[in-house]
């Protein structure tokens, strides 16, 4: 009985490990064949909106396919899309397909982890990085932390998104997170793309120097609450 027991435990094993090394090889192929050109095409904003005129709905739904992606891919950029997004659908649709996009691909991440564990967070992070917000798992105050992160620009939200499924928290508050809390950094984004697209080029540096002093601001507060967590951890 035993022998069939660590039998099937080595094969769950083996499996979850091929599972991991699938994943790996898709990511990498996908990133290099549709990551790239994908971000290219998005970083021209006029090719990009034309595009986007062409297809209609299409390229709505294409859009927010993009985003999910850019999500489960944690390695492509997703500032080029969101930017984009407003140039070539306005702010207020882009920040909807965006937001769309974004929580569909956070939940799919969700579930992954939930599923294969660390292994896969290990896949797009090192492990110190993920050692870096063990401190998320501490229940005392941890919705109001992982809200913060993820309302201010310029936390590492990719990262984020990854560790959480590792967490106990409740799904509920996951998808506040993934569509809520994250507004303020994606409607400063496609403000800004928007107004690149309506040629209000001093809108448009006023709003990027905005959030590049915000994001700092934010990467600054992100490190603080790390060096402050990691030194309680150190203590205990």
């Amino acid at each position: 009985m035993k022998n069939k027991e660590s039998l099937s435990l080595k094969q769950k094993r083996i499996i979850g490990g091929l599972s991991v090394v699938l994943f790996i090889v898709f990511c990498g192929i996908v990133g290099w064949f549709i990551g790239r050109p994908m971000i290219k095409f998005v970083s021209e904003p006029e090719k990009f909106r034309i595009w986007v005129d062409e297809k209609g709905i299409l390229g709505d739904i294409a859009f927010i396919f993009m985003t999910i992606f850019q999500v489960l891919i944690a390695l492509v950029p997703g500032e080029p899309l969101e930017i984009g997004a407003g140039y070539a659908f306005g702010w207020f649709k882009g920040t909807i397909l965006c937001v769309l996009g974004t929580t569909l691909g956070s939940l799919i991440v969700f579930f992954l982890v939930r599923k294969l564990g660390i292994r896969l967070v290990e896949v797009f992070f090192s492990y110190e990085k993920i050692k870096e917000l063990k401190f998320l798992k501490d229940r005392k105050k941890v919705n109001i932390i992982i809200f913060l992160l993820f309302f201010l620009p310029g936390t590492p939200k990719d990262l984020i998104t990854y560790f959480i499924g590792l967490t106990d928290i409740k799904f509920g508050y996951f998808l506040f997170l993934t569509s809520v809390a994250r507004l303020p950094s994606v409607i400063t984004s496609t403000i800004g793309g928007n107004a690149l697209g309506s040629q209000k080029y001093s809108i448009a540096i006023v709003v990027f120097v905005l959030t590049l002093v915000v994001s700092g601001l934010g990467w600054l507060i992100y490190n603080f609450i790390l060096k402050i967590k990691n030194k309680r951890e150190e203590k205990i």
